[in-house]
């Protein structure tokens, strides 16, 4: 039998609403609204250079919900409560790209520009830390930004994530290798943080 790609979970992973954002797991009939996100080059820039097709879209929205049905969890699409609007995705995956890694789950996000500095790439990775260490009781996750992606390595950062190391993401038939760097966070670390007087 071939090694897990990822750790056993307790749980599978839910829906979750934040102060700004519900989040909840993908379905096929959310082609139309992640298309028109992900066809704007500046969501995927890191790493591609340039937006999705429609066919990328959709085969991103069918691995997410392969992911929801064979592993209990995946990145959640991202609605703006105040509005309704699909502002993207957040959440939790498996960092497949870098084997040298795993078993392992990684914390991500992607959002539309109109949303950036807001707050909720950070808002939204936090709910999914909260879920990754109590639901799903993982020991640890990790992230993987780009590292010339100065905004994601603020938002790891600022929830906290401990900066490891640089790691180069091998290339595939649709990109280069990625010079990415490597966060971690413990579920002791976390715990510890959340005892922490606000």
């Amino acid at each position: 039998m071939p090694p897990s790609l990822h750790p056993s979970i307790a749980s599978p992973l839910g829906d979750v609403t934040t102060e700004r954002l519900d989040l909840r797991r993908f379905r096929v009939s959310d082609l139309d609204a992640l298309a028109e996100v992900f066809a704007i080059a500046e969501v995927w820039h890191f790493p591609f250079g340039r937006g999705f097709t429609r066919d990328e879209t959709a085969d991103f929205l069918n691995r997410q919900i392969d992911s929801w049905t064979t592993r209990g969890f995946g990145t959640w699409l991202a609605i703006e409560r105040a509005t309704r609007r699909v502002v993207g995705f957040v959440g939790l995956s498996v960092p497949a790209f870098l084997p040298e890694i795993l078993p392992a789950v990684e914390v991500g996000w992607r959002l539309h520009p109109d949303v950036w500095g807001r707050g909720y790439a950070a808002e939204g990775a936090c709910a999914a830390m909260r879920e990754a260490f109590t639901t799903m009781g993982l020991d640890d996750i990790c992230s993987l930004p780009q590292a010339t992606n100065t905004a994601s390595l603020r938002v790891c950062e600022r929830i906290g994530m401990r900066r490891e190391r640089e790691v180069i993401i091998p290339p595939t038939d649709r990109r280069g290798a990625v010079a990415a760097i490597l966060y971690r966070m413990s579920a002791q670390v976390w715990r510890s943080r959340e005892r922490e007087p606000s």
